[in-house]
């Protein structure tokens, strides 16, 4: 599933050395997903580069460790991000990320100006970008950025899909219900 250029307008084909680079910085991003499934989170991962390349942040889903509901990969990687510039904005940077972004993390993306955003696997219940709902077709935004969806998609599913088959087997103590088999 690639959604080439779907906030920005731009259908223009992309070059194989970018596709390149979106496969090495997506692996970065699994990389932080995996510390994330170690910590008992969800296993979702998230790199933001400047426009030069260089990795400006990276992280993963932190909410239960930082009792905070906020904490996704992307908002940890914007925070820190926007704390090592010393500024909120972040033009021209890329944003990698294991799974399509929710609509609060996209709403993120777009105030802090993130230029290109790529992620990997579609996530049908959450999704902003397609996945529960479209907010690609919405015009009324003051921001659009360029967005790739699809990269190593396989490998993030399979993440995911192992994380929640695990836990859907282990009885919870987190004062959830676990769902059945």
């Amino acid at each position: 599933m690639l959604k080439g250029a779907a906030l920005s307008g731009n259908t223009g084909q992309k070059q194989v050395s970018q596709v390149h680079d979106d496969d090495f910085y997506m692996r970065q991003a699994l990389v932080e997903a995996r510390k994330a499934c170690e910590q008992g989170e969800v296993p979702v991962g998230a790199v933001l580069i400047g426009s030069d390349g260089a990795i400006l942040s990276r992280g993963g889903n932190a909410p239960i460790a930082r009792c905070d509901p906020t904490a996704h990969a992307e908002i940890v990687v914007l925070r820190e991000a926007a704390r090592a510039v010393g500024n909120y904005r972040l033009p021209g940077t890329t944003l990698y990320v294991t799974l399509e972004p929710c609509v609060m993390c996209l709403g993120a993306m777009m105030q802090a100006r993130v230029g290109r955003l790529v992620y990997g696997t579609g996530d049908p219940k959450a999704g902003a970008l397609g996945g529960a709902a479209d907010l690609t077709r919405v015009l009324v935004f003051n921001h659009y950025m360029e967005v790739i969806g699809g990269v190593l998609a396989d490998q993030a599913a399979a993440l995911l899909t192992a994380f929640f088959r695990e836990r859907r087997r282990e009885p919870s103590d987190r004062g959830e219900v676990p769902k059945r088999p």
